[in-house]
Parts: structure tokens; sequence; C-alpha cells
């Protein structure tokens, strides 16, 4: 499938605190693009269930089919023609590679101190409760994504761009991504 005028040019996906949402929102600003951010999408919903985040991880975790349900939903706006330019998820990268949709698929790597710096300044956390917070939702999440799909989310295999983050500011990972997007 290539990337026709409806479909994603982009895919965005990190650890929570790696600074996705704010590649997205820097992107989709400076082209004029649309965008989706699974990660509001999870908040959205742990919201909705009057869950916290880490609650609501827990929760996906004992019951798959609620991840599966949010997963479905941003597979299938891949393939619509109300996609996005730009999706963001952990797992969208994967999905537009096994789905063979021609983008740009970037992962965001960032050291779990700097996330967790990252997240208690953007949370009001310490920063050893923003570290071990932050352990355990992705441990949450890597054992969760291996029970539902078999995906190791170490295999960086499905993504064409790996940006290591720790020494660039948000503009320095914008530029990057920006000139690899091109025209």
């Amino acid at each position: 499938m290539s990337g026709g005028e409806n479909l994603a040019k982009l895919t965005v996906s990190g650890k929570p605190g790696s600074g996705t949402s704010t590649l997205v929102e820097k992107i989709a600003e400076v082209r004029g693009w649309k965008s989706i951010n699974g990660g509001e999408v999870f908040r959205s919903e742990a919201s909705r269930r009057g869950l916290s985040v880490e609650d609501f991880s827990r929760l996906c975790k004992e019951d798959l089919d609620v991840d599966r349900s949010l997963d479905t939903m941003l597979k299938g706006l891949l393939l619509s023609e109300e996609c996005p330019e730009i999706l963001e998820s952990r797992l969208i990268g994967w999905w537009a590679h096994s789905m063979e949709i021609d983008c740009l698929r970037v992962w965001v790597r960032v050291s779990d101190e700097e996330r967790a710096r990252r997240i208690m300044e953007r949370e009001n956390l310490d920063f050893n409760s923003a570290l071990s917070t932050s352990r355990q939702r992705n441990e949450d999440d890597m054992q969760r994504y291996r029970a539902l799909y078999g995906i190791d989310l170490d295999d960086m295999t499905p993504y064409d761009l790996i940006v290591d983050a720790d020494s660039l500011d948000a503009e320095g990972v914008f530029k990057l991504v920006n000139s690899r997007i091109g025209a």
C-alpha cells in the first residue's frame, strides 16, 4: 500500500516521557498536518473510567480486551480515508510496518533517567517517584504487548529513523525528524 493523500505520512513512537507528543505537535503546526496522539487516547480512556494512567495500564494488563479495542481503533485509522498525516502511539510504527503503509516510522529513544526528569516536570513528581512509575509502566506495557501481539518494544526493526534524544532538546528532535520528512 502506498501513502496516498489520506494515508499517514509519519508515525511517531517512543516510551512515555520521550517527547513524542511535543514532536507531533510541532510537526503538525509547522506542516499544517492533522494528528492523533495515542497517549491522549489512552489518557482520555483512563480518565473516562476514573483511573490514573498507571491504574489503567494495570487494568489493560489484566484485561487484554481493553487494550485490543484501543489498538484496533488506531489500526483501523491507518487504513481509513480520515487518517491524519501523523499518528503517535507506542505500537503505531509496528502497525504501519506490518500493514505495509508507506510512511516514515520514527522511534524517539530516551534513557529512563531523562524520561523520569521530563515526567517529573510535567506531572510535578519527585525524581525517584517519576523514575519508579515510568519503569513500572514501561514493564507493564512491554509484558502486555508481548502477550497481546508477540511484540518486543526493544526491537527497532519497524522503524526508519531512531532518534537518540537524550542530548537533544525538543527543537533538535523536531529539526532532525522534519529534515527526514522532506518537502
